[in-house]
């Protein structure tokens, strides 16, 4: 049995919409990904050309070795990934474990508890900087991997998240659960987690991105060049005598490319959460 579409105005208006910012959010990357193999004369060209003349390899070599050539650019970037990885980590087990308690157990107090975790996304991380700051300083852990880590190990965003999606998880597995005589960290860990999948890839993907992003916190704390991470490398890169507009964007490239793999690897679970959310729904 065909089933006829009509293509109606107000589709073909949301389709045209829906183009129009795909193209305003790939165009910038587009543009990355050419200029990194473009000199700087290229680029700076007007008319800007899309297709390089030719593929300025040396670009990539500049932005792995710095303008003083000393590869601090390995050491930043491992500096970015220890960082990220452990902040996703721990912020999906803590939500999760939060999360957790906050939907499926009855005790005094939960609600209280939960507002008073969700009051804490009210307050700007500017506001907490300095104090902030100032504990790193007194502990003596600034310059390190704890204290770029320290202030970002669980995020109330995070739980909030879990805590929404465990609240339509289905009590009865628990119960079955706990009747076939499961403890209760058996059951988060075998049962919870892994039905949990979409919202700990969503979850572990935007832990990453903040902090792979994050050049506020890491300018305060890190003082040498070796414990600055990747967006210090490439501001610094921006700032020095001889900038190099292709090497900028080598490196800018180079940074986005483990974002884009983490992103890439969990796609199927986005799809696999739609579904769930749907079927719940319906």
């Amino acid at each position: 049995m065909q089933i006829e579409r009509k293509i109606t105005l107000p589709k073909i208006g949301m389709w045209i919409v829906l183009l129009a910012m795909l193209f305003f959010t790939l165009m910038p990357i587009v543009f990355m990904i050419t200029a990194s193999f473009m000199t700087s004369r290229q680029i700076l060209r007007m008319p800007f050309s899309w297709i390089p003349e030719g593929f300025a390899w040396e670009n990539f070599a500049k932005a792995i070795q710095g303008n003083d050539q000393t590869y601090i650019f390995v050491r930043n970037i491992s500096n970015s990934l220890i960082v990220s990885t452990t902040v996703a980590v721990t912020t999906v087990l803590i939500a999760s474990l939060t999360g957790y308690g906050l939907a499926k157990f009855r005790f005094r107090g939960r609600t209280t508890i939960f507002m008073m975790i969700m009051a804490t996304m009210m307050i700007p991380f500017e506001a907490i900087m300095i104090p902030l700051y100032m504990v790193i300083m007194m502990l003596h852990i600034q310059n390190s991997y704890i204290g770029l880590i320290l202030p970002f190990l669980v995020s109330a965003f995070g739980v909030f998240q879990m805590k929404q999606y465990l609240t339509t998880f289905p009590t009865e597995f628990l119960d079955a659960a706990r009747v076939d005589g499961m403890g209760e960290f058996g059951i988060y860990a075998r049962i919870v987690l892994p039905n949990c999948k979409p919202v700990i890839a969503t979850l572990a993907i935007l832990s990453f991105r903040s902090q792979w992003d994050n050049l506020l916190w890491p300018l305060l704390v890190s003082q040498s060049d070796k414990m600055k991470t990747i967006p210090q490398y490439i501001s610094n890169f921006a700032l020095e005598r001889s900038t190099d507009e292709g090497a900028m964007m080598a490196a800018a490239l180079l940074a986005s490319i483990p974002m884009f793999l983490l992103f890439m690897s969990l796609t199927k679970y986005f799809i696999g959460g739609s579904a769930v959310y749907e079927s719940r729904k319906g």
